[in-house]
């Protein structure tokens, strides 16, 4: 399927491997607070409040919110200065390389969203969790993969990144979409007005990131009151930055990729996981896993992810519409499919908008996600290790 691989990508999935060890024990000293005596005060932390500026003039949010608001927009910055470079010139780049984990990722969101509707069809309120299933943790999975060393073929390791770099397309897509608030218009015409600014800069092909980070400020102030998610700004800057394919050493967009991407994977993601994978699990039954929303989505991640994603690379392939990974048999792509179903901090940061007016269904997200990853982490872990003895 895929001939060779570019240095940026090798330098991306060796930082997305090691930081999902980071992500590991961030959620695990996060379950251990919230269900010790610190638990009152982790908790009353994420939920105060922190001004920059001043009181007339400043942006005053929780300290969750400035997690999930404005460092998950760096984040989506990255994850979209990733997809812009793997289309223009990357793994993505290719139409018949790209096709496989294309195809993969669409049956990796459209199953599990079923899967999930299905379980809780009979509530409005529920349902508006449907997107919570559909997303993979790119740290996270690799991290399983970088686990089993060289007995994992590199054209899985590329098949499962380029899959999850198109899931977190599908996943900005939505939040977009789906899980925008009111629209307010005449912030709309000043995030238009931004815009336009950020792609004559680009126009221009200014190589210097202090306008475009200018600009993206006040679109990021723009977006977060138009109604639309915060984040999606970050995507809508990352889009401008140029980039040029044949002087690679003076492309923009690869230098802000190398800088930010240490600060992300080992800063941000893991804060994120920290804040957000707190749960307290007192009184906690394994009948609390069959209420409607976590079961939906530890079904989705677990079963949907492993069967979208395998169903639908295996009709692409035998279909000819692809080809499958080089020196990979189909139980290891099945195990790597599995592994999609790790959804940890992406399904996570989908559950608080799904749910950000519904607070009551946020430890039941947390325990879907938290199970559901675990039981595809565990699985797809050991079956690749069986498959790779064969």
């Amino acid at each position: 399927m895929i001939q060779y691989i570019s240095k940026p990508f090798k330098y991306f999935f060796k930082l997305e491997s090691a930081s999902g060890l980071v992500l590991l024990f961030a959620a695990v000293i996060a379950l251990f607070i919230s269900n010790s005596s610190l638990g009152e005060s982790y908790f009353k932390v994420l939920e105060s409040y922190f001004t920059l500026g001043t009181k007339d003039f400043g942006l005053k949010l929780s300290v969750l919110h400035w997690i999930n608001d404005v460092l998950m927009a760096i984040f989506f910055f990255l994850v979209s200065l990733e997809i812009k470079r793997e289309f223009v010139k990357g793994e993505l780049s290719n139409p018949k390389q790209a096709m496989l984990p294309i195809i993969g990722a669409v049956g990796g969101m459209v199953v599990p969203a079923a899967i999930y509707i299905l379980i809780n069809i009979d509530d409005s309120t529920r349902l508006n969790g449907w997107a919570i299933p559909s997303a993979t943790d790119i740290a996270f999975s690799l991290g399983v993969l970088s686990l089993l060393g060289k007995r994992v073929p590199i054209s899985l390791k590329v098949f499962l990144t380029a899959l999850a770099i198109i899931d977190d397309l599908g996943a900005i897509i939505i939040i977009a979409f789906f899980y925008s608030g009111n629209i307010q218009t005449t912030y709309l015409v000043l995030m238009a007005v931004a815009m336009f600014l950020l792609i004559i800069l680009n126009k221009l092909n200014v190589r210097s990131f202090i306008p475009y980070l200018i600009v993206g400020i006040f679109l990021w102030e723009f977006t977060h009151q138009s109604g639309i998610h915060a984040t999606i700004a970050g995507v809508l800057v990352a889009l401008t930055i140029p980039h040029d394919t044949k002087k690679e050493k003076n492309s923009l967009l690869l230098k802000l990729e190398h800088t930010i991407s240490p600060y992300v994977a080992f800063g941000i993601m893991p804060i994120f996981a920290f804040a957000n994978a707190g749960v307290s699990l007192e009184g906690l039954t394994f009948a609390t896993l069959l209420n409607p929303v976590p079961l939906g989505i530890v079904c989705g991640l677990f079963f949907g992810k492993q069967i979208g994603v395998f169903l639908f690379s295996y009709l692409s392939i035998y279909f000819k519409f692809a080809d499958k990974p080089n020196n990979s048999n189909w139980m290891s792509l099945y195990a790597v499919s599995i592994l999609t179903g790790i959804g940890f901090t992406m399904s996570l940061f989908v559950g608080n908008l799904a749910f950000a007016n519904n607070l009551e269904f946020s430890d039941g997200v947390k325990i879907g996600v938290l199970a559901g990853s675990l039981l595809s982490t565990l699985c797809g872990y050991f079956l690749l290790l069986f498959a790779s003895k064969k």
